[in-house]
């Protein structure tokens, strides 16, 4: 019988445009390593209303489609947002709810388990940010 493991750390990260993809993969796979676990689960997650996670493949082409997409799904800038009389960021918090806050990743012989052009990004919305904080949560044995 093994002990179940549970190990987190934060990862902190500035935004330098209203929108734009970062890449964490390296900090996660280190954190993952950190934790010890050999087999399990890694959860990233983005505490954050106007933020998502994506796993997908780092090429600036595609970078810039999936930007582009973003933008043509959540309609920044239109008037027909009604949060946008509160605070002029509707189109984040609908592309957060749309993609999503998080992803879960196996972690299998002490390895994060990801695809060949899977990277692990966070998805900034509302930018530019000062601070942003990504939790990584690593549970298994």
């Amino acid at each position: 019988m093994h002990a179940l493991k549970v190990y987190y750390k934060e990862i902190r990260i500035s935004t330098h445009n209203r929108f734009e993809l970062i890449d964490i993969t390296h900090e996660v796979e280190q954190i993952v390593e950190e934790s010890g676990v050999r087999n399990g689960m890694c959860l990233v997650f983005a505490p954050h209303a106007t933020a998502a996670i994506i796993a997908n493949e780092h090429e600036s082409g595609l970078i810039s489609d999936i930007l582009t997409k973003i933008k043509e799904l959540t309609d920044p800038g239109s008037s027909k947002w009604r949060h946008n009389i509160i605070d002029d960021n509707a189109h984040a918090h609908i592309g957060s709810a749309l993609i999503g806050a998080d992803r879960v990743f196996p972690v299998i012989n002490g390895r994060l388990v990801r695809g060949t052009w899977q990277n692990i990004f966070v998805v900034e919305m509302d930018g530019p940010r000062s601070l942003r904080h990504i939790i990584v949560m690593v549970m298994g044995e």
